[in-house]
């Protein structure tokens, strides 16, 4: 049996936009909150654990800013007419031949905060946005 690690520097995010491809993608995360509890009438003097709520962390997209792509604002100024506009996102890492290995995806995301590059006039490194999305779960699937 071969067991091939995967390089993380290829995938693909579905968020409704034109352009799919972001530098860099963090906050995949999921928690299992521990409960702790004891019944009064346990002879054991320790608490006992048992699963609780599922937390999730928000998901922080970050690509290079091309002139004329206003799409993350536009999604982001949806909140202005009142409600926001939820989407489904799916964030993909990808094979060397651009197959789904495994996928994330995201129920119900929105945008929480945008964040716009640090200019310096003396870096000639690349604009870089950032969009952090806040979401209702993850789910996890490997092909």
């Amino acid at each position: 049996m071969s067991h091939n690690a995967i390089s993380r520097y290829h995938f693909s995010v579905q968020w409704g936009g034109t352009r799919i491809g972001f530098t860099e993608v963090s906050g995949l995360d999921i928690e299992i909150e521990a409960v702790s509890f004891r019944d009064g009438a346990d002879p054991d003097n320790s608490f006992r654990k048992i699963p609780g709520l599922r937390k999730f962390t928000d998901i922080t997209l970050k690509r290079a800013i091309v002139k004329g792509d206003n799409e993350l604002f536009e999604w982001l100024n949806t909140e202005k007419i009142g409600t926001v506009e939820r989407r489904d996102v799916t964030i993909s890492l990808l094979d060397e031949s651009h197959a789904q290995i495994v996928v994330w995806r995201l129920k119900n995301a929105f945008p929480v905060k945008y964040q716009g590059p640090v200019l310096n006039a003396a870096d000639s490194g690349v604009a870089m946005e950032t969009l952090v999305l806040t979401h209702e779960g993850i789910t996890v699937e490997k092909t």
